[in-house]
């Protein structure tokens, strides 16, 4: 287990209920002390602005609807996060490209990877 991730408080958000359930389960394995979940835009932010989370892990696209406000809630929390997508790179918007994307789908060791990245990442 990695030791960065123990006893880590990580919001997912993601609108795919068996890619979600993928996804706690690998935080499980990894640690994480509190996964916390959202598949929409209004909650999730609910979520953001009443907890204290260490990392978030937002799926671009959720239902059509693409979670940024969700990262503009976050940043203003200065709570590092990345992004999770089964599309293009391409598609994230400019003045979000310098965020960490995981490509979809992903492995256990991919997900250790860019969340202990997120993790190190020093707020802005």
């Amino acid at each position: 287990m990695d030791k960065l991730l123990a006893g880590r408080r990580v919001l997912v958000i993601e609108d795919e209920m068996l890619i979600l359930m993928m996804i706690e389960d690998m935080l499980a394995d990894l640690g994480c002390e509190s996964v916390t979940v959202a598949s929409k835009i209004g909650p999730a932010i609910s979520l953001v602005e009443g907890q204290e989370f260490d990392t978030a892990m937002l799926d671009l696209n959720l239902n059509g609807i693409e979670s940024y406000p969700i990262a503009d809630a976050l940043t203003m929390r200065d709570v590092s996060y990345f992004f999770s997508t089964g599309n293009s790179l391409t598609n994230v918007k400019d003045g979000y490209r310098d965020q960490d994307v995981l490509n979809k789908p992903f492995t256990l060791e991919q997900l250790s990877n860019i969340l202990s990245r997120s993790l190190l990442r020093l707020p802005s």
